[in-house]
């Protein structure tokens, strides 16, 4: 043997492994075998896990199935993993067979051979043995899912925070902006006025609705079918153990988990997974709108829409000198999209299980992790990089409004639709701003005409008699004296 390996075997036979490593021969074999995506496993996947082997081993301990000094040695290796360390050491590809019997095996490898320096053995000695003690009553079939539901549960507490934070500027923003006037746009045609604080304000609902979905989904995932062994009957566990375990998991992670009322269920079905994955997908969803509205808000700036100015980020072309694309809502958008897709990839994962136990599980993992952070960096990104510096063009918003035909339907129930689209057409035909060609229809001053479009006019709820009743006198006043 080299002096920089060490030889492992199994029944399959032996093996060179690094001396250095804390993996051993399994994990080197599932190395081999996987060599697929070149992904490995998140660090909040890595923590959770280790935090699931420290609470099996409190539990057995507190128990007498696990020797004191093995499990005191077991716990500072935890410990290590959920502080972040040896992380390299966790080195199977995350999509796998075995429905994460490698990932189990390369953590319960990497925990006893750390243990065992910490006792002053070597890797590879069997001090402390990956089976027999670390992996002592469980199977990875409670310990995955159960630690992929930690990692959720974290991943689902970060991202309440840069959600909440987006929801609260746009709705400063909508407070700031109540009184910018816009051109509102069905079909990307020209529509009814709104106001920018309207554009915000409908943007931090949306927002709004994810941060209780993310607050919601907590409640989903919640039970874990940790001391279910095999397949959900605690088959070849200790009924103390069982009853015990998840306490203790939910003592360690400060997390509100409780133990699946039926274990063989928690076991096979992954559906809670994609119940969450699909509220992610609402947020994936708002983000790309959103992103769109800023896209086209922002369009031109000279010949485009040109009515929200967002932050310059980067230079934006190498032929076209001083061309500054929207970069930032640009990438949000391809987050979004990739957390959709892995949407529909959760629901054809739980759906392909068979039996008592879904063989595509890392996929799931990947899928959802992946989400999670995905959505966490492009929230954060799309509040911090444009959204908190972004200002409506208060000037370029009101010529819009002028120039449109917006105010055609704001006439119609003070003159009626058939005269309001006669001065449509007039204004068309001479090209002149609609309020000037009501002005000369109606022989009435512009001023009078622009107040129905004042932003207070726009943010009441439809309109009462009182809303026209200044106006119809002016009109009928006009048509007197004419």
């Amino acid at each position: 043997m080299s002096c920089h390996t060490r030889t492992e075997q199994d029944q399959f036979g032996s093996l060179e492994i690094p001396a250095e490593a804390l993996y051993g021969i399994q994990t080197a074999r599932a190395v081999a075998n996987f060599p697929l995506s070149g992904y490995r496993l998140p660090a909040v996947f890595i923590r959770a896990y280790a935090e699931v082997k420290l609470a099996c081993s409190r539990v057995n301990a507190a128990l007498g199935h696990l020797p004191a000094p093995v499990a005191q040695v077991v716990e500072t290796a935890c410990h290590e993993l959920i502080r972040g360390e040896h992380h390299d050491q966790i080195v199977v590809d995350a999509f796998q067979g075995g429905a994460g019997t490698s990932t189990n095996m390369n953590f319960n490898e990497v925990v006893a051979n750390r243990a065992a320096m910490l006792m002053g053995q070597p890797c590879g000695s069997g001090a402390v043995h990956p089976l027999h003690h670390v992996n002592l009553h469980q199977s990875t079939n409670d310990t995955y899912p159960t630690a992929l539901k930690v990692a959720v549960l974290h991943e689902l507490k970060a991202l309440e925070q840069p959600v909440t934070a987006l929801q609260e500027t746009l709705q400063r923003k909508e407070q700031a902006h109540r009184d910018v006037l816009r051109l509102g746009r069905t079909e990307l045609q020209d529509a009814v006025p709104v106001t920018m604080g309207m554009t915000f304000g409908a943007w931090a609902e949306a927002i709004a609705r994810d941060r209780w979905r993310i607050f919601k989904c907590r409640e989903r995932i919640r039970q874990v079918n940790l001391g279910g062994t095999a397949v959900g009957t605690g088959l070849g566990a200790p009924r103390d153990y069982v009853l015990r375990v998840t306490d203790e998991l939910r003592r360690i992670t400060g997390l509100k988990l409780s133990r699946a009322e039926n274990l063989v269920d928690a076991t096979q079905n992954l559906d809670d997974f994609v119940e969450v994955s699909g509220m992610l997908k609402a947020c994936a969803v708002n983000l790309l709108k959103i992103s769109g509205d800023i896209r086209l808000l922002s369009s031109g700036p000279s010949t485009g829409l040109g009515e929200l100015r967002i932050p310059a980020m980067q230079t934006g072309s190498t032929v076209m000198p001083g061309k500054v694309n929207p970069v930032i809502p640009e990438a949000v958008a391809q987050a979004a999209l990739r957390v959709m897709s892995n949407d529909a990839l959760a629901g054809q994962v739980a759906a392909l299980g068979n039996l008592e136990l879904n063989q595509f599980m890392p996929l799931m993992a990947h899928s959802i992790l992946e989400s999670l952070h995905l959505l966490r960096q492009a929230v954060t990104l799309l509040h911090t990089r444009c959204l908190a510096q972004a200002e409506p063009d208060a000037e370029r918003c009101r010529e819009h409004v002028n120039d449109g035909g917006a105010l055609a339907a704001v006439l119609v129930p003070a003159v009626g639709y058939a005269r309001a689209e006669a001065i449509a057409h007039t204004a068309q035909e001479k090209g002149i701003s609609l309020a000037q060609a009501a002005a000369e229809e109606l022989d009435m001053p512009e001023e009078a005409i622009a107040a129905l479009l004042s932003p207070e006019r726009m943010r009441q709820l439809g309109y009462t008699e009182e809303t026209y009743t200044a106006f119809k006198a002016d009109t009928a006043k006009s048509e007197d004296e004419a």
